[in-house]
């Protein structure tokens, strides 16, 4: 090649670096505007988990059990991409044996998240492929780079055929009935979830949805029942006397979108403890999995027992035969009751399996931490069952739950945590 030649080249190559700045400058504008405020110190596996947040929270406005359903698959394959370079746990679909050690882990968790998020909002494709150009871009090149990209786009390709035709976007919706206990959609203005669905889709890791089934509501007679509709009555009103200042706090602060106050709440934990790539890797993978099966398990028994909301279960109290419940035919709750049954709680079982998965993970309960949400509310905790505790009460402060159905599902979540601990994700030294 002559001087001139290699000179045109060198501008061309220069020229194209430059526009690809002020791509990956827009899209990060936008992506700031939207997340929440960056995370310090992040490796590629909490940048790429970021972004996943930006896509399928934010511009795709997925439902909360939707969504995880979508992170799930983007942390998986981000977990098989990076464990199979380091090798130190057992893979998920992949082995180690498809990597060497020297293959780039940044590269494999960009590829990996990267080409499974096109696959499930292949509309977001220009915005998705500006940050991963950027994201390559800053990885040195050569063939540990150039297998890196190969072993992520093995992961997921693995995820992906492994999660086709698995149950996702179905035709099952809940059908609401008019005998005391049955569901209603619920009012005023209520319609009946677009997602449900979701009851159907293939677990991630449980070996079937019914796993774990609960023995379900308490019977509308009985004293147990009483007690939990005089509390949901009382404290979980619109109009409550019994309900505190700081209880209303947080009842609001815990009714933003469940998925993405965790996500902020994962990457907080992930910098304050100074986790390392291979660690990030595991930790999203583990919690977002865990609680994917917990959301299909949830879904599976509100379509199972498909028992009435508060807002029905109280106005029209006088059918349920239980001498106990006085009815109020215009009660209504601090926050709207959401358009699937009651029984168990989905933000519990979401949340449950998120909590456990941290107390495994980390082998304490005593973490701590101080979220503020995208509304500005800002909650504190010193350890994770404390936080657990407070979602709990916070549904039924907000007129959402029994305490049974939240309670419930926090169970049904610690045994799919268990569950998981003993057969996924294990060291290769043990």
């Amino acid at each position: 090649m002559d001087s001139k030649a290699a000179t045109f080249e060198a501008l061309g190559n220069q020229q194209e670096v430059e526009m690809l700045r002020t791509t990956l400058a827009a899209a990060l504008a936008a992506l700031a505007v939207l997340t929440a405020p960056a995370v310090a110190c992040a490796d590629t596996v909490t940048q790429w988990n970021q972004y996943a947040a930006n896509a399928l929270y934010v511009t795709a406005a997925q439902a909360p059990n939707v969504s995880t359903l979508h992170m799930a698959m983007v942390q998986g394959a981000v977990y098989d991409a990076v464990n199979a370079i380091d090798g130190g746990h057992e893979g998920y679909l992949l082995t180690s044996r498809v990597a060497t050690p020297t293959d780039s882990k940044d590269a494999a968790a960009a590829a990996a998240a990267y080409k499974v998020l096109l696959n499930i909002v292949p509309g977001q494709q220009s915005a998705l492929q500006a940050l991963y150009d950027a994201t390559l871009l800053g990885i040195p090149a050569g063939p540990e780079k150039t297998r890196g990209v190969a072993v992520g786009e093995a992961a997921a390709a693995a995820m992906i055929a492994s999660r086709t035709a698995d149950g996702r976007f179905g035709s099952f919706r809940f059908v609401e009935g008019f005998a005391p206990g049955a569901w209603r959609i619920p009012l005023p203005g209520g319609t009946s979830d677009p997602n449900a669905w979701v009851k159907d889709v293939k677990p991630f890791l449980i070996e079937r949805v019914s796993q774990f089934r609960s023995s379900g509501p308490y019977d509308l007679t009985s004293k147990k029942y009483a007690r939990d509709f005089d509390e949901v009555k009382s404290l979980g009103s619109v109009n409550s006397t019994t309900r505190s200042a700081d209880e209303g706090q947080a009842a609001l602060y815990w009714m933003e979108n469940p998925p993405r106050t965790w996500n902020r709440i994962l990457n907080s934990l992930s910098v304050s403890h100074g986790l390392t790539i291979v660690d990030n890797a595991r930790l999203f993978a583990e919690t977002y999995m865990t609680a994917a099966d917990a959301f299909v398990a949830v879904w599976d028994e509100k379509a199972h027992w498909s028992f009435w909301r508060p807002t029905t279960a109280i106005r029209e109290a006088a059918s349920d035969g239980n001498p106990r419940t006085d009815p109020d035919p215009n009660w209504l709750p601090f926050i709207a009751n959401p358009p699937y049954p009651e029984h168990p709680s989905g933000h519990l079982g979401l949340s449950g399996s998120m909590g456990r998965t941290l107390q495994q993970f980390f082998d304490t309960d005593c973490l701590s931490w101080t979220d503020t949400n995208v509304a500005g509310r800002t909650r504190s905790f010193t350890r994770v069952s404390d936080a657990i505790d407070e979602i709990v009460g916070a549904r039924i402060w907000s007129g959402i739950h029994f305490r049974n159905a939240d309670e419930t599902s926090v169970r049904i979540a610690r045994k799919i945590a268990n569950y998981r601990e003993h057969h996924y994700f294990r060291s290769t030294d043990d």
